[in-house]
């Protein structure tokens, strides 16, 4: 019986690239997504019909509250609401953080008592507490020596509803802007601030010059989620009668009784704005992120589509 060499029987490498070339690959099947899908559609498909066919939404009626002066009013007011309290909020919040940081125990213990209260106690006790304030201070006055009074206002002439709720929510969104700052001035690393101290720069002009701008690409990102929860959050000052846009709906529809139309006039404009402000954090944090990121001019990828190897030239 005759001996058969291993050689022999061993496939050739030929003989492999053969049988490769002649597999046919096929996608795993994944029925779960697919199902998935499926329900996903028919449920939207019925969410949207319900809302199309339903005429107890009334949409012509809301459309036609849309642009109602009552509306635009409240919606300016709203607008200034928050573009006055977010400011605020970031120019107090910043003071918070920095002190936060800071090597001073007692400017550390009051920012962190400053915080654990305005973040701890709801916006609405806030603005409640705020708006009552001539109950507890009925006036402020100021006495120096040997000129005796020199001023003095009752509470209630300047504490009015508007007032007060930019004094309460501009301090309690303070309290989530400084951990902001707060962790973004942590993410900037240790050694840059070292090596400034080193050369001699104060305190202050590190904070200013190297570490805030550096922090800032981490901090745009949740400001400006942080400003659009605000934006939603002024809804609370139709407790103490602020003429928002919530409340000027309110007004309307406890005349006419048109609720589900005036909320639909309202959600839509909130809708509107939040898009608005989502693309403009987007632009932002592009242009704080531009360091990380080197994104091209359009006209620049242009330029290489068209002339390849050679838009170096065009672009040195």
């Amino acid at each position: 019986m005759s001996k058969v060499d291993a050689s022999e029987t061993r496939p050739q490498p030929s003989s492999l690239v053969a049988d490769v070339d002649r597999l046919v690959v096929v996608p795993r099947r994944n029925y779960g997504i697919w199902i998935g899908t499926a329900l996903t559609l028919v449920l939207s498909f019925f969410i949207l019909r319900a809302f199309a066919v339903n005429p107890a939404f009334g949409w012509e009626t809301a459309a036609g509250y849309l642009f109602h002066p009552s509306i635009m009013r409240g919606l300016l007011n709203t607008l200034i609401l928050t573009v006055v309290i977010m400011a605020l909020a970031i120019i107090i919040g910043t003071v918070v953080a920095v002190m936060r940081v800071s090597p001073s125990p007692v400017l550390r213990g009051f920012a962190g008592a400053y915080v654990w209260f305005f973040r701890g106690v709801p916006a609405l006790i806030q603005l409640i507490f705020w708006f009552n304030l001539a109950l507890l201070v009925r006036e402020f006055s100021l006495t120096l020596p040997f000129f005796g009074e020199v001023f003095s206002i009752r509470t209630n002439d300047f504490m009015t509803p508007f007032f007060s709720a930019v004094v309460a929510l501009s301090l309690c969104e303070a309290g989530y802007m400084a951990e902001i700052i707060r962790a973004g001035i942590k993410s900037v690393p240790s050694g840059q601030s070292e090596a400034a101290s080193a050369l001699g720069m104060p305190y202050r002009n590190i904070l200013k010059r190297i570490v805030l701008p550096q922090a800032m690409r981490f901090v745009v990102p949740p400001t400006g989620n942080e400003a659009i929860n605000l934006l939603k959050m002024t809804s609370l000052v139709t407790f103490i009668a602020v003429d928002d846009l919530f409340y000027s709906a309110q007004s309307i529809y406890a005349r006419t009784f048109e609720t589900i139309p005036l909320l639909i006039v309202v959600a839509v404009w909130y809708l509107a704005v939040v898009s608005i402000m989502s693309v403009g954090q987007h632009f932002l944090e592009r242009h704080f992120g531009r360091s990380e990121t080197r994104t091209d001019s359009w006209a620049l990828r242009v330029i290489r589509s068209v002339f390849g190897s050679r838009a170096k030239e065009f672009s040195a």
